[in-house]
């Protein structure tokens, strides 16, 4: 078994912040069509799942759980604008989302 170093990424998040370095070593993707999000007045909790129904026209939808996210209100906040940023620039380069 060979020993692999991390793959590392450093990027600066402001003027006078400091760097930050993200080790992507354990890094895992997954596909997701579905979020579910509730809160509490401690965390912000997001479900993501997959929706094993692929005909729209049904009552009942399966949706298989994968990934529990849970974050303070504050970070939940700040994902909230960095989320909104993002579809805004993606709306103005390749058309608004409807």
């Amino acid at each position: 078994m060979s020993k692999e170093t991390p793959k590392t990424t450093t990027i600066a998040t402001a003027a006078e912040a400091p760097q930050m370095k993200l080790n992507a070593a354990n890094l895992k993707s997954t596909y997701c069509n579905m979020c579910n999000a509730n809160t509490t007045r401690e965390e912000v909790v997001l479900n993501f799942g997959v929706n094993q129904n692929w005909d729209r026209g049904q009552d009942n939808l399966e949706v298989s759980l994968e990934h529990r996210i849970i974050l303070s209100p504050f970070a939940a906040k700040r994902l909230a604008q960095m989320l909104g940023k993002l579809v805004e620039e993606y709306e103005t380069r390749y058309g608004v989302l409807k």
